[in-house]
């Protein structure tokens, strides 16, 4: 009897045993199919060409050969392997290697067996041809009752006695159509024919399950594959959600979703579904090496390798190595982090990622941690923002450790030292209060809790005292605070404010050169440096800063004042010629010839306009001028008129408009014919430094 309760002969086939050697030859016949490897962050994209394996223990709809869950590692040995340890029978599943990623592969395409192509899923006769749909009507033939007509073959299997379910016209509403068919009868499903066959007739299983008239559950399940391998993982994770709520005991459903989510890159969710279908079959092995080979990429080898040994499996040697590179660089790093070789934890670190570890957030944050010891803030800052938003971690992640502390309190315990050492220190407090509770235990989380309850109390007391004006005593908290954190360039920063206020210029300057030291580009200390160097005449150091300080703050008027007039004061203390220099003001208009001879001589930068009334690009660039007038108010703007002014335009030769000419102590250093707003603002700013 066939599964819908028919003889083998109604479906057109001799017997048994025909068939069963017909469907042992295809499924050794599959086709070669194309495998996408999405990379990782430490590879490049390739594209390259896998041998499709079936395991036998995929006979129904199972997504076979060489796939993993997401872009991972490479493992070579994959497509040898089949799950040959107990309770292996999840059919549908799809097969796990931890070596590339199955999840742009192509759909498995139509196999010849025997020399003839035929539709997976359908029954073949002798002749080639497949059996017919049964039930199937025309459009339009629907009962008031709600039933489905039988006629033809169906009727006649009815009145033969044969058992069989009746097909109720569905509502319309939910997910499924207007006018679908859904079988009758409690949990039993459609024979595997009938439902290919239905479901490739009509599409009923679309992206996202739009259409979907199927209550079965293998069915979704074998839609979610086909959405898998096209790499279409958020429709796939909809179907494999769908059958999961119809049949949550299936382990198979839950490692399938695993798969979806590592292939949208929800590493630490696709732990937990995986830890949910072991909990189901703690013998299935397709599961155990999936979570090998997300604990590997975690960074979490003790975890990875309880599973890639899982009794029953044979572990590959290639990941085998894999783990042992791995361990080996996650141990030297911790050796170079203990002594303070914080070179090295970034070269180890790094190296483990390349190995492997490529999803570790816990790595990133280790190399943050070296490059604040490193001075190199920026740095830092661009390794804590790789790391993904936190996930909630499943509990074999949660106790895993990470240089001798729970690793997700050394996510906080770093994002502690990062938040300190850019002045947030209310912030940083809290990062390490949460590192504390994660690990209470820990004497490192305990120590860094301490220290930065006590710098953030002791800063938060100097900058009461400094707005009293008790400029001393806010030394002294500031000083305090740098003796528990000797590397805080913000502390620097603010004891130089109180060196300043006290009139000693030098000492401040001291304290603005060791939070620069820390922290190149800040902005405050570069400040307070520059107004120091001025207090004390040394004007060449305080052009120095004030320059340095226009690149960053180029809008910042105060600050194009204060170089202004210490570029002044350098002319000044050189002994050069300064008059008729002023600050801001308007663009100048040219009437003459010996006017514009007068300007464009005067000491320093001058830009000069040549333009015309009538003139289109004329009028549309000249606001912009007087923009720049206002934000380079050291530099001198004039505008000349060719045509109320020709004799200028003749003797400079002007023949287009607009012209912009650039003078620097009466010698012409550039000219620029119809430039656009940004040439003509690079530069302008490039002489004004």
């Amino acid at each position: 009897m066939s599964h819908s309760g028919k003889p083998v002969s109604e479906l057109g086939l001799d017997s048994l045993g025909d068939r069963l050697a017909e469907s042992l030859s295809c499924e050794a016949n599959k086709p070669d199919f194309r495998e996408l490897d999405l990379g990782s962050p430490v590879s490049p994209l390739r594209t390259r060409l896998a041998t499709a394996t079936s395991s036998s223990s995929s006979s129904s709809g199972s997504v076979s050969g060489r796939n993993g869950p997401g872009p991972g590692p490479s493992h070579p040995s994959a497509a040898r392997r089949s799950d040959s340890g107990p309770n292996t029978s999840h059919s549908g599943e799809l097969s796990v290697s931890s070596e590339s990623s199955p999840t742009a592969a192509e759909s498995l395409r139509s196999s010849g067996c025997g020399g003839r192509n035929f539709k997976p899923g359908h029954a073949r006769s002798d002749s080639g041809s497949s059996s017919p749909a049964l039930n199937v009507l025309p459009t339009g033939n629907i009962c008031p009752s709600g039933k489905i007509l039988k006629t033809g073959i169906a009727m006649a299997a009815a009145s033969g006695g044969r058992n069989h379910r009746s097909d109720v016209l569905g509502s319309g509403t939910g997910n499924y159509g207007h006018g679908s068919i859904m079988r009758g009868g409690s949990g039993g499903g459609a024979t595997k024919c009938e439902t290919a066959a239905s479901a490739n007739q009509r599409g009923s299983i679309g992206i996202g399950g739009r259409g979907t008239g199927s209550v079965d559950p293998e069915e979704l399940k074998r839609a979610g594959n086909e959405q898998y391998k096209r790499g279409h993982f958020a429709e796939a994770l909809n179907l494999y959600d769908r059958a999961i709520a119809m049949s949550p005991g299936n382990a198979a459903y839950w490692s399938n979703r695993a798969a979806a989510l590592t292939g949208l890159g929800r590493l630490l969710e696709a732990v937990k579904e995986c830890e949910e279908a072991v909990r189901l079959d703690p013998n299935y092995g397709r599961a155990h090496q999936r979570l090998a080979s997300l604990f590997l990429r975690l960074g979490q080898v003790e975890n990875a390798r309880r599973h890639i040994s899982f009794p029953g499996l044979h572990p590959d040697p290639a990941e085998l190595k894999k783990l042992q590179t791995v361990q080996k660089h996650l141990n030297k790093c911790s050796d170079a982090r203990r002594v303070g070789d914080w070179k090295s934890v970034l070269r180890e670190g790094d190296a483990a990622i390349a190995a492997g570890a490529d999803h570790c957030p816990q790595l990133s944050m280790c190399r943050a941690e070296a490059f604040l010891k490193l001075h190199h803030i920026d740095d830092a800052e661009s390794s804590i923002s790789s790391v993904p938003k936190r996930e909630p971690s499943a509990n074999s992640c949660r106790q895993t450790k990470f240089f001798g502390m729970l690793s997700e309190a050394y996510i906080y315990f770093v994002q502690a030292q990062y938040e300190m050492a850019l002045g947030r220190f209310e912030n940083a407090v809290t990062a390490a209060e949460k590192a504390g509770q994660i690990d209470a235990r820990n004497v490192e989380v305990a120590v860094l809790l301490n220290n930065v309850r006590l710098v953030a109390r002791a800063r938060s007391r100097g900058n009461d005292l400094f707005k009293s004006e008790r400029f001393t005593e806010a030394c002294s908290a500031y000083g305090e605070g740098l003796r528990l954190d000797p590397s805080n360039p913000v502390l620097y920063c603010n004891r130089a404010a109180c060196w300043f206020k006290l009139g000693m210029c030098e000492r401040s300057i001291e304290d603005c050169n060791q939070a620069l030291s820390i922290q190149p580009n800040y902005t405050k200390a570069l400040l307070r440096r520059a107004a120091s160097n001025s207090k004390l005449e040394r004007w060449e150091d305080a052009v120095r800063d004030y320059e340095v300080l226009r690149k960053q703050l180029p809008y910042d008027n105060e600050v194009a004042e204060s170089l202004f007039h210490s570029q002044v004061a350098l002319k000044k203390s050189r002994g050069e010629e300064v008059y008729n220099l002023k600050f801001g003001g308007e663009v100048e208009e040219v009437s003459s010839l010996e006017h514009f001879r007068a300007a464009v001589s005067l000491p320093g930068v001058s830009v000069v306009h040549f333009k015309a009334n009538t003139n289109l690009q004329c009028k549309q660039i000249s606001p912009f001028v007087d923009s720049l007038c206002g934000r380079y108010p050291s530099i001198n703007f004039l505008k000349v008129d060719i045509e109320e002014s020709p004799e200028v335009a003749n003797m400079e030769n002007v023949r287009i408009v607009p012209t912009f000419k650039i003078y620097q102590n009466g010698n012409r250093v550039k000219e620029i014919v119809c430039p656009s707003r940004e040439m003509l603002e690079h530069s302008v700013r490039h002489c004004s430094f």
